[in-house]
């Protein structure tokens, strides 16, 4: 049993030493689907799981705020990773792993200035992690998110460690946005190389943080994102640049950019405008720029982040300044990713058509400590 067990856990960690190093797989690869285009959603079967792609993410992030004053950002996100029949022959059949799951809880105290975070890494099986095919249900221990499948469709989310927790659940305030065009979000000019993705961009959001022990209820708005496909970055990408952003007129935008070695914008980079009832507009690469303004280094990775952004839309005469709301909120996942990535709660100013606004937001940097290979 002992051997058994040992034999399971080093796989594992070889397993995710492979999601985060294997990246020029073939996306059109017999064992796992690409996503392609013509992909139409199916709510609310499509928020479960999609086995028959390699890699998935439930993330949910977001900004609340306590009764007495307190303003805290969060994150929680859960990773599938499919494994290849392949990889796994010589391991004993009943501890066969076909997925692996891995999950992330960061809260960022911004009152206080802290960041905290804290990871999960397991295999899919004996109860320990999963995910329904049919809804919305991803677990691994006692971290979990889940969405009601009657009208109202909320969401539940759990989290703890040993010093901090969330309890929250999270009402819809506007349907599924899906990104892309014709039911594809492109990464890349490879075939294949895309994925399915669509998002809640505004979700009433109530429930309790526990912040070093001191427990805190809370209220605010969050985001959650859902993507699944089966490609890697393409050869000449090194990571990506991530916008989510809810700004006080209720409207939302989305905006990624894919970097090349040369630290130009991958032509596939694109984004999307949430209007206030829920309509979209794309943006493609031609439609926005995005330009730092400061820049912050980690004492712990030597990564040298972004840490001030301004964004032009001339399209729809907006222009933004992304700024976080503190420069640490870097991620090291040394027990289950194994990358380093910055993921922060920002606060937005700005200007849309001649007018003041403001927002707040998520922003996400990979590839910054080293080229990510997922």
């Amino acid at each position: 049993m002992i051997q058994e067990v040992r034999l399971a856990v080093a796989v594992m960690a070889l397993l995710v030493l492979g999601f985060a190093v294997t990246a020029g797989a073939d996306p059109s690869s017999p064992t796992f689907q690409s996503a392609t285009a013509g992909y139409r959603y199916n709510f609310p079967k499509d928020h479960g799981s999609h086995p028959s792609y390699r890699t998935e993410w439930w993330y949910y992030t977001g900004h609340l705020h306590s009764k007495t004053g307190r303003s805290f950002g969060f994150e929680l996100t859960f990773f599938r990773r499919g494994v290849p029949p392949e990889d796994i022959k010589t391991l004993p059949s009943k501890w066969s792993i076909k997925h692996i799951y891995l999950a992330h809880f960061a809260v960022t105290d911004i009152t206080g200035k802290q960041f905290h975070f804290s990871e999960k890494l397991s295999r899919e099986g004996l109860g320990k992690a999963g995910a329904d095919e049919s809804r919305l249900r991803v677990w691994i221990d006692d971290w979990r998110a889940e969405a009601s499948t009657d009208p109202s469709g909320n969401h539940t989310l759990a989290a703890r460690d040993q010093t901090h927790a969330l309890a929250l659940t999270l009402e819809p305030a506007k349907p599924p946005v899906a990104h892309g065009s014709d039911g594809i979000s492109r990464k890349g000019g490879d075939k294949g190389q895309a994925s399915h993705y669509y998002s809640f961009t505004r979700l009433k959001t109530t429930g309790s943080l526990t912040i070093n022990g001191e427990r805190f209820e809370v209220s605010g708005f969050s985001w959650m994102d859902h993507e699944f496909g089966s490609s890697d970055l393409g050869a000449d990408q090194v990571g990506w640049d991530w916008f989510s952003i809810q700004l006080e007129d209720n409207t939302e935008l989305m905006l990624y950019r894919m970097r090349r070695k040369d630290g130009s914008s991958d032509l596939a980079s694109s984004g999307t405008v949430v209007s206030t009832d829920g309509r979209t507009r794309h943006l493609e690469v031609t439609d926005f720029e995005i330009e730092s303004t400061a820049t912050w280094t980690s004492s712990e990775s030597k990564a040298n982040y972004p840490s001030r952004w301004q964004l032009r839309f001339p399209a729809v005469d907006l222009v933004l300044d992304v700024i976080p709301l503190f420069a640490d909120q870097e991620l090291r996942t040394s027990r289950s990713t194994k990358v380093s990535y910055w993921e922060g709660a920002v606060v937005v100013t700005g200007t849309k058509q001649g007018r003041p606004i403001k927002g707040h937001g998520y922003v996400e940097l990979t590839g910054y400590t080293e080229r990510l290979k997922l």
